[in-house]
């Protein structure tokens, strides 16, 4: 390029630089792990922008897991800031069992005491906290004949068991307690705290106290992994813009303060995050659909239909009400990008987080064939519904709870705070440019750099480091819709920040991204 518009470009890197944001991201979210993508069915080769199902998790690498083994029997995750226990065997015998699960009271006293490493700062983790070590590369065994189970968690840092089939338990059956209690009730009144399966995939309201007649009580008993470190972890700090977005200073993501208004099958949710990236929603191009984590990051755990008659969500977004399976007021499943592969390696189930209750339909008494519609694991717990087909088709539910079954799911955009980690463009109304997008930002192992403009024969591009030296060059592939796209693998590159310019001989756009 020529040397004008080099010292052009280092002028506004110098000025970009200088005033970027000062607040920090305490509550960084990991990425789900999720890599293939999928259409309604099955796995798919990765669309390209403008196709169908384009935008769905596997296509943005978000913050990579990142885990040190500190071999003393605790992880750190290097991106969380939080210490895990690696080891659920509290028993001590060596083996994870039946035996080394817990009352939710027990899991509680637990944690008063329990020491590691040196450290006696353990707590029994939120469920923030537990969701964070969710990975969706992981495959749901609860057919009935599952195949070579992927866990929900990642077993070379973590040890896991399924189910003690031995002891009478299903495979599915490796539940983990959080310490966040629902401020309502499931099933038939039963005080309940939030888990997660990281056998099937799944938050679910578990009841935390004695259940059933009296002589004949069930008391629930779970795995516990206890936490320690980053105790913001999980605090979300919503700030209202003026231009109907709320960025979230914790995690670095801005969303839309409205959602849908209506629900959408999952095909049609994707379709229509593009509808609006090409309508500049907002003045934004950049919007997706949220994977499960970015979407679970936003549910207010202090609200409840029951409770506060308010979703599980922040005031300061806006959400729709909708009249649920049995007439009365509720709040939306919300879809993600997220594919809930199974055993079977499809991918006919999309994964939602319930900002409503989460209903099923639960005989009553068992045998009797009289059905009812109770609030099964709370308002927010996640689960998965068929990506298509007609909700009529399930009328007592799935599953065995009975898990409604809504398919037409509502959407709520959200996108990466560029100025979080201070990208900056020159002249963003210019006629040369009229989509331009970076992302994933921060990048772990390549960046996706995006653009339209009708001179796209003499676009060109370079990558700097902050000293001002080239990198890399960038040659422009045009694709569907006129744009303009590259794909560059950035593993090689050291951490840090790394500046971009881009030129079609009449505009000069100029781009920063963080190497992770």
């Amino acid at each position: 390029m020529k040397q004008s518009r080099m010292s052009y470009l280092m002028i506004l890197l110098v000025v970009t630089y200088l005033n970027r944001p000062g607040y920090a991201q305490s509550y960084k979210i990991a990425d789900t792990g999720q890599e293939i993508c999928y259409d309604s069915l099955q796995p798919i080769e990765p669309p390209l922008p403008g196709e169908l199902f384009y935008g769905q998790d596997a296509q943005f690498d978000g913050n990579q897991p990142s885990y040190s083994d500190n071999g003393d029997g605790t992880v750190s995750d290097n991106v969380t800031g939080l210490m895990w226990q690696q080891d659920p065997d509290l028993n001590g015998d060596g083996v994870i069992n039946s035996a080394d699960k817990l009352t939710y009271d027990e899991a509680v006293d637990e944690a008063e005491t329990f020491t590691l490493a040196g450290y006696n700062d353990w707590r029994l983790p939120s469920i923030k906290e537990l969701y964070s070590l969710i990975m969706f590369s992981g495959t749901d065994p609860s057919g009935p004949d599952p195949v070579n189970p992927v866990p929900f968690i990642d077993t070379g840092f973590f040890d896991f068991e399924y189910g003690d089939t031995l002891a009478g338990e299903r495979i599915i059956d490796a539940q983990y307690w959080s310490s966040t209690e629902y401020i309502g009730t499931t099933m038939n009144n039963d005080p309940t705290t939030f888990g997660v399966n990281f056998a099937d995939g799944r938050i679910k309201g578990y009841p935390s106290q004695p259940v059933g007649p009296p002589g004949n009580q069930f008391t629930m008993s779970s795995y516990v992994r206890y936490v320690r470190g980053n105790t913001g972890y999980g605090n979300n700090s919503f700030v209202e813009n003026d231009d109907e977005t709320i960025t979230d200073e914790a995690t670095g993501l801005i969303w839309d303060k409205n959602d849908s208004g209506e629900g959408l099958n999952w095909k049609q949710a994707l379709n229509w995050v593009q509808q609006k990236n090409q309508e500049n929603y907002l003045g934004f191009n950049d919007w997706r659909l949220p994977n499960a984590k970015e979407m679970q990051s936003i549910i207010d755990y202090s609200r409840s239909p029951q409770t506060t008659n308010s979703a599980a969500i922040d005031p300061i977004f806006s959400i729709s009400a909708i009249t649920d399976e049995g007439g009365n007021e509720n709040y939306p499943f919300f879809w993600t990008g997220t594919t809930h592969a199974t055993t079977e390696g499809t991918g006919e189930f999309g994964v939602y987080l319930a900002f409503g209750e989460a209903l099923g339909w639960m005989e009553t008494p068992p045998g009797s064939g009289n059905f009812e519609l109770w609030d099964v694991h709370g308002a927010g717990a996640q689960r998965s519904d068929p990506k298509f087909g007609d909700p009529a088709n399930y009328p007592l539910g799935h599953g065995p709870q009975g898990d409604v079954v809504r398919i037409y799911n509502y959407v709520r955009l959200v996108r990466t705070d560029s100025t979080s980690i201070g990208i900056g463009e020159t002249d963003r109304n210019s006629p040369g440019f009229q989509i331009f997008s970076v992302f994933p930002n921060p990048a772990y192992d390549r960046i996706q750099i995006q653009l339209t403009s009708e001179e796209y024969a003499r676009v060109e591009g370079e990558i700097l480091n902050l000293s001002g030296s080239t990198v890399c060059k960038l040659v422009p592939i045009p694709t569907t819709f006129g744009i303009i796209h590259w794909t560059w693998q950035v593993q090689m590159l050291k951490p840090g920040f790394y500046f971009g310019i881009i030129s079609d001989g009449q505009t000069i756009k100029t781009f920063k991204f963080a190497k992770i």
